[in-house]
């Protein structure tokens, strides 16, 4: 994979922006450019904000990942 480094920013800017959302709510306070996601209702919102937490550590974690130790898996062509 090419783009670790990349992929690794993205899940964890997903994973970091998906919890400070979750915990500053706790408080009422909303992040700016999550606004919409509240317009929907709290119950899709506090879902959608742990689907962000969930996704972020699930890009990390393969984008982490070693490809070398599943390539015994794989059936050479």
């Amino acid at each position: 994979m090419k783009n670790k480094g990349l992929l690794s920013i993205i899940g964890f800017l997903l994973f970091l922006f998906g919890f400070l959302s979750i915990l500053l709510s706790v408080v009422g306070i909303k992040l700016v450019f999550l606004q919409w996601v509240d317009a929907f209702g709290r119950g899709f919102g506090l879902l959608f904000k742990l689907l962000m937490v969930i996704a972020g550590f699930v890009v990390v974690i393969v984008a982490r990942g070693d490809e070398a130790q599943h390539d015994e898996y794989l059936p050479e062509e």
